[in-house]
C-alpha cells in the first residue's frame, strides 16, 4: 500500500526543511512518501505525480518550495487532494517570497499555507496527521498523546538561574 501522504520538495535543498514533517509523521507512526518534484525542472515529473497522486493512494500532500514557490499551488491545480504549502525560507528574501507565493492561490484552487520554514513542515504534519485521524481511531489517540506530552513540556513557572 502507498503512504498515505506525500512530502514533495522542489530540490534536495528543501529537505531542510521538509524532513521536519517526516519525521514529525514517524513520531506518529504514518508513513510519507518523499520526494523531489520540481515545478520548474521537473513539470512533466509534477504532473505526472499530482494526476496519479489519488489513483496511487495518497490522501494528502505536503508541499514544500522556496523562491518562487509554484509546486504547491500548482500541485493543488492538478488534483482534488488535500495540499498543504510549506513555504521554504529562502536566502534572499528569507522565505516572505516563497509564503507570499503559496498564500495567493486564486479561488478555486486552495492551499492550506503554513508558517514559514521548520515550525510550518511540523504542522503540515500534523494537519495532514489530523485529516487522516478523521477516520483512523488509533492515529486520532497517538495525535492527541501526541499533543498532551506537548503541552505537559511546558513548565508552570520558569526556572531559577539564580
Amino acid at each position: 500500500m502507498t503512504a498515505p501522504i506525500a512530502i514533495i520538495m522542489g530540490s534536495q535543498s528543501d529537505w531542510e526543511t521538509m524532513r521536519h514533517a517526516a519525521d514529525t509523521l514517524a513520531a506518529l507512526g504514518v508513513t510519507a512518501d518523499t520526494r523531489i518534484v520540481s515545478a520548474h525542472r521537473t513539470p512533466d515529473r509534477l504532473f505526472a505525480f499530482a494526476k496519479g497522486a489519488k489513483a496511487a493512494g495518497f490522501k494528502v500532500i505536503i508541499a514544500g518550495a522556496g523562491g518562487a514557490a509554484h509546486l504547491p499551488g500548482m500541485a493543488a491545480a492538478l488534483t482534488e487532494l488535500p495540499v498543504f504549502g510549506v513555504p521554504v525560507e529562502s536566502r534572499t528574501l528569507k522565505g516572505i517570497d516563497s509564503l507570499y507565493s503559496i498564500v495567493q492561490m486564486p479561488a478555486g484552487i486552495p492551499v492550506g499555507t503554513l508558517a514559514i520554514g521548520k515550525a510550518g513542515a511540523i504542522n503540515a504534519a500534523l494537519l495532514a496527521a489530523a485529516v487522516l485521524a478523521l477516520s483512523d481511531p488509533a492515529l486520532s489517540d497517538r495525535l492527541a498523546a501526541w499533543r498532551k506530552a506537548q503541552t505537559d513540556a511546558v513548565a508552570e513557572r520558569p526556572e531559577d538561574k539564580a
